[in-house]
């Protein structure tokens, strides 16, 4: 309930490892609430194309990802990680 009343919710390194099937039920069920109430943002290295298997079951990952991807605002980065080129700047 907590989670689902924030006016910003943010998911950080979404996909690190797949959800159980608690997991995605409890997130579907704020996603539910949150739905075009309030913004959620993600943050991910993952695809989101490979989002779907991340969620146990397909029928919730159905509903979760319509909610999650549906009217959604997605900037998706190219490039080398600048932790990378951060490195390398400090290796020369």
């Amino acid at each position: 309930n907590t989670l689902a009343k924030r006016k910003l919710l943010i998911l950080d390194d979404w996909g690190m490892e797949k959800l159980s099937a608690r997991q995605s039920n409890d997130l579907l069920d704020v996603m539910e609430i949150r739905y075009q109430q309030s913004s959620t943002i993600i943050a991910s290295q993952i695809p989101t194309s490979e989002w779907y298997k991340l969620i146990p079951s397909p029928t919730i990952a159905d509903a979760l990802l319509d909610r999650l991807l549906h009217n959604s605002h997605r900037i998706e980065l190219t490039g080398e990680s600048m932790r990378k080129l951060d490195q390398s700047d400090h290796l020369a």
